[in-house]
């Protein structure tokens, strides 16, 4: 076994906290919400009778066929709380939810990690030492902090049919245009979304979607965030190839853009070595519950 100094745990722990809070401020699965902004699929175009097709017609396809996704691989770049981060991730969302995290952070004291979630048990690990985070044995309070940040990826991970959901109660949704993102056409799509409005519409959800958008709008809440700037790229399979996700926020702006490599490829997740891993509820013990 391995021993750290109180300094690194703390920093560890923070480490920690600041990852899963990126995986929390992205998306859950399919939201659930009833939306009645995309009840009109289409419109007639020309008098020759084309159909065009509403911004809010394919967010509702994208919602659609994320029903369908049972793992995904995707990549993160972007700017929080002050600090530049990228990371990539495989996640297995069927039949049980497993996940592969690499975050690193730049800048001065900038850090390197890899998150795994098997098992609903979380492993934080760098250079083959690991901190395994199981909430039903931590202090109350950084179980509650662990649960709100990272609820929605514990209990269902990342997936764009939420964000799609998001996307369709924004009064300015547009259609941009035509892009192309890494040799894939798509249709470039924008908005505007305040925490009030997703908010309010929780009141449409299911059960177990109001809990994972309280989790979400929350988790934004607690880092001073009042609205959203949202911006999707959607393929002609009705997947999404990208998302970017901008905000003001109480340590400085936040710009997180995340794109999808591939979707319902095979994820397989595998536990740390055992002698590499210390519990961290029996790891606060020893140090006297600081």
């Amino acid at each position: 076994m391995f021993a750290y100094r109180n300094d690194n745990r703390k920093k560890t722990a923070g480490a920690a906290l600041a990852a899963v809070l990126l995986v929390a401020g992205a998306t859950a699965c399919e939201s659930g919400q009833k939306d009645g902004t995309g009840k009109a699929a289409a419109s007639q175009g020309s008098a020759k009778g084309a159909v065009e097709v509403t911004p809010a017609a394919y967010l509702e396809k994208v919602k659609a066929k994320s029903e369908e996704i049972t793992s995904l691989r995707y990549s993160m770049t972007g700017t929080a709380q002050g600090e530049q981060f990228s990371g990539d991730v495989s996640m297995r969302l069927k039949p049980s939810v497993a996940m592969s995290m690499n975050m690193a952070t730049s800048g001065e004291g900038g850090q390197k990690a890899e998150i795994r979630l098997l098992d609903q048990v979380m492993f934080i690990g760098s250079e083959g030492k690991w901190i395994k985070f199981d909430t039903k044995s931590l202090d109350p309070v950084m179980a509650e902090q662990l649960n709100s940040a990272g609820g929605t990826a514990s209990k269902t991970g990342e997936n764009p049919g939420d964000r799609a959901g998001e996307l369709l109660r924004a009064k300015d949704l547009k259609l941009v245009g035509e892009e192309t993102i890494d040799g894939v056409k798509t249709k470039h799509l924008s908005g505007t979304v305040t925490l009030d409005e997703l908010r309010a519409a929780l009141a449409s959800a299911t059960p177990e979607a109001k809990k994972r958008q309280e989790q979400s709008v929350t988790a934004l809440e607690a880092q001073g965030v009042k609205s959203l700037a949202l911006d999707m790229w959607i393929d002609a399979s009705d997947h999404t190839k990208q998302v970017r996700t901008r905000a003001d926020a109480a340590k400085g702006p936040m710009d997180t853009t995340i794109k999808f490599l591939d979707y319902n490829q095979p994820v397989e997740v595998a536990a740390p070595p055992a002698d590499q891993v210390v519990d961290l509820a029996e790891m606060m013990k020893g140090s006297g519950g600081s």
